[in-house]
C-alpha cells in the first residue's frame, strides 16, 4: 500500500521545493504541481508533490495521522 501525506510548501525553487510535513521538512520535486505557491499545500508521495490540497483537508489529514501514531 501506497500513501501520501499532506505538507505545506515552504519554499520553490525551479522544479523542488521545500514542504513541512508535521514538524519535518523535505526537499521535493514540483514538477506535477507547477502552479502551486508558497504557502499552499500539497500531497507528497515518494519525494514528489502530486497534487494540491486545501488547508482544512490537510490539517483533517494530518490530526488522523497523529491520533494513529
Amino acid at each position: 500500500m501506497c500513501i501520501a501525506v499532506p505538507g505545506k510548501v515552504l519554499k520553490i525553487e525551479g522544479n523542488k521545493g521545500i514542504v513541512e510535513i508535521g514538524n519535518m521538512k523535505r526537499e521535493v520535486f514540483m514538477h506535477l504541481v507547477p502552479d502551486v505557491c508558497v504557502d499552499e499545500y500539497v500531497l507528497v508521495h515518494a519525494g514528489c508533490a502530486i497534487e494540491t490540497i486545501d488547508e482544512e483537508e490537510a490539517k483533517i489529514t494530518l490530526n488522523i495521522f497523529k491520533e494513529l501514531l
